[in-house]
């Protein structure tokens, strides 16, 4: 896998995409205000940050509790072995898997850490034993029920 070339970034870049972290919602003409820039040179750095990768995506954050997902955990996963079908068909499971908001493969005693949502702890149980372990392919699994979350961002520091 090569790692794409992304331009350089310079301090104008750099708060540009601080202020569409904190709020894509922005208008190109507030965002240029906000960046100290006019708004033609401001949406060409927007627009070749996008083009280049940097920016991947512009989205809405929904409340979890909000629509019904009142309940998170963090799942830890051990796979029964390393062959490539069982990592590709892990794989598609969690790519499909509206549940899972997260998937990392990671060192350690575990293969993987994922991010699951559910409605309440008997739709995580049904989640688990019904779709993830029903997969064929866990060894094991460990459960860790979030309990409050302190921190949650998608802002990456561009400093």
């Amino acid at each position: 896998m090569t790692i794409p070339a992304y331009p350089s970034l310079d301090e104008a870049d750099r708060r540009i995409l601080r202020l569409v972290q904190a709020d894509a919602g922005l208008t190109l003409q507030e965002l240029a205000e906000r960046a100290g820039l006019s708004a033609s040179p401001c949406w060409r750095r927007l627009k070749r940050m996008q083009d280049a990768g940097v920016i991947r995506a512009t989205v809405a954050l929904v409340a979890p509790r909000a629509v019904g997902f009142a309940t998170r955990a963090m799942v830890h996963v051990s796979l029964l072995d390393h062959t490539e079908a069982t990592i590709a068909r892990f794989d598609a499971f969690v790519q499909r898997s509206a549940q899972v908001l997260d998937c990392a493969s990671i060192t350690g005693s575990d293969d993987y850490v994922l991010t699951v949502v559910a409605r309440d702890p008997e739709d995580l149980e049904r989640f688990l034993m019904r779709e993830l372990l029903a997969l064929g392919v866990v060894r094991s699994s460990t459960t860790h029920f979030v309990l409050r979350q302190t921190k949650a961002t998608t802002a990456l520091p561009v400093d």
